[in-house]
C-alpha cells in the first residue's frame, strides 16, 4: 500500500532573520508554504508537527564548547559577530533545534512505518556546520544530526547520507569521517565554498573508502548528474545495503541560480528523486528522507521543491531517464574519478 509522504514546515522556521540583506532569509520558503496549504496539495503528503531537538541530540554531533559559542553570540549587537556569513539573532538557537527536531520527528516516523518517505522544509540549512564550527549559513547539521539519532535511537548500522548540494557537506564529512556506519555521497561543484571535498578525502580509519566526494565540473547538467546517480550511486546502494537513505537536498546546482554555474534543471530534481525512490525500495523497506540545504533563487528553489514532492507522492515511481550521453560520456571519463565506476 502506498503511504503519503510527511512534510515538516512551521511558520516558526521564519523567526531567524535578520533586517540586513542574507541569501539565507525566509523569502527562500514563505511561498513555498503558502502553496503547500493549497487544497490543491494538502490530501497529497501528511503535514508534522516538528518537535524541539534535545541537548542530547544537539550534543551527539556537536560540541558543548561550541554550543556556548553560539549563546553567547546570538547575544551580540552584530549578528555577523560569530561568521561572516552566519548570522545569529535572539531566535536563531531555537529555530535551529525546531529544524534539528523537525528531521528527528520525521525519522521516528519512517522507523514507525506511518510513512515511506519524508522532507525536511527547514531552515537554517545545516551541512556546512562541523563538530565544533558553524558557517555557510549553517548552525546544526541537520542531517548528521538525524544520522547520529538514528544510529543511537534505532542501532542502525549502514546509513546513506547523499548531499546533492552544489557546495561540500564538510560538516558531514568531518562528523563521521571515522566511521564505518555512515557512508557519505557529496557531489559538488569543483573549487567552491568550502573549498574542500576533493576526491582524495575517502575517510580516516575504520571509516576509510566511506566517504566518496565527486567534485564537478562547472558546466554539468542533467546528463552529467544522471549518469552520475545512475552508475556510481546504484553500485554504493548495491554494495552497501544502507538501512536508510538520508538527503541533503540542496536546490542551489539549479541553472538560474546564481552561487553556482552547473546547469541543473527543475525536472532533474524530480529525475533523482525517482532513482533515489527506487534505491530506497529496492534496498532499505522504502526509508527515505530529504533534509533541505541550500537554494537561494526563490522561484527555482520552489519550483525544484514541488518537481521533489510530484516524484514523491507519485503512485508509481517513473522512469529516471537514465541515459550516458555521449557529452556526459567523455565529461565524466575524462574527469579523474574514473576509480570510483569499480566501487
Amino acid at each position: 500500500m502506498n503511504k503519503k509522504p510527511g512534510l515538516v514546515f512551521d511558520q516558526r522556521y521564519f523567526y531567524h532573520r535578520i533586517e540586513q540583506s542574507s541569501p539565507e532569509n525566509p523569502q527562500r520558503l514563505q511561498n513555498l508554504y503558502q502553496v503547500l496549504n493549497d487544497t490543491d496539495y494538502k490530501g497529497k503528503f501528511i503535514h508534522i508537527p516538528p518537535r524541539m531537538a534535545r541537548s542530547d541530540d544537539i550534543e551527539a554531533v556537536h560540541s558543548s564548547f561550541y554550543i556556548n559559542q553560539l549563546r553567547e553570540h546570538a547575544l551580540s549587537e552584530n549578528p555577523y559577530s560569530y561568521d561572516r556569513d552566519t548570522y545569529l539573532m535572539e531566535e536563531t538557537i531555537p529555530t535551529a533545534e525546531l529544524a534539528a527536531g523537525g528531521c528527528l520527528e520525521l525519522a521516528d516516523r519512517i522507523m514507525a512505518e506511518e510513512i515511506n518517505y519524508g522532507f525536511a522544509l527547514v531552515r537554517p540549512p545545516g551541512h556546512h556546520a562541523e563538530p565544533g564550527r558553524g558557517m555557510g549559513f549553517c548552525v546544526f547539521n541537520n542531517v548528521a544530526l538525524t544520522a547520529a539519532y538514528l544510529l543511537n535511537t534505532y542501532k542502525l548500522n549502514r546509513i546513506l547520507i547523499v548531499d546533492f548540494d552544489i557546495h561540500h557537506g564538510n560538516g558531514t564529512q568531518e562528523a563521521f569521517y571515522d566511521s564505518n556506519q555512515v557512508m557519505l555521497l557529496s557531489v559538488h561543484q569543483n573549487s567552491l565554498f568550502p573549498f574542500s571535498g576533493k576526491e582524495t578525502e575517502t575517510g580516516r580509519g575504520s571509516g576509510k573508502g566511506y566517504t566518496i566526494n565527486i567534485p564537478v565540473f562547472p558546466q554539468f547538467g542533467d546528463p552529467e548528474y544522471t549518469y552520475l546517480l545512475g552508475r556510481l550511486l546504484q553500485n554504493l546502494v548495491e554494495q552497501y545495503q544502507p538501512q536508510i537513505i538520508l538527503v541533503s537536498a540542496g536546490f542551489d546546482g539549479h541553472r538560474d541560480e546564481t552561487i553556482s554555474a552547473t546547469k541543473l534543471s527543475t525536472k532533474w530534481f524530480g529525475v533523482a528523486t525517482s532513482m533515489l525512490r527506487q534505491y530506497a525500495r529496492e534496498v532499505c523497506d522504502n526509508r527515505l528522507l530529504f533534509i533541505l540545504e541550500g537554494g537561494y533563487n526563490p522561484v527555482s528553489l520552489e519550483a525544484s521543491i514541488l518537481a521533489t514532492l510530484e516524484s514523491l507522492w507519485s503512485k508509481n515511481i517513473p522512469k529516471t531517464g537514465i541515459f550516458p550521453a555521449k557529452r556526459a560520456e567523455k565529461l565524466l571519463f575524462d574527469h579523474p574519478l574514473q576509480e570510483f565506476w569499480n566501487i
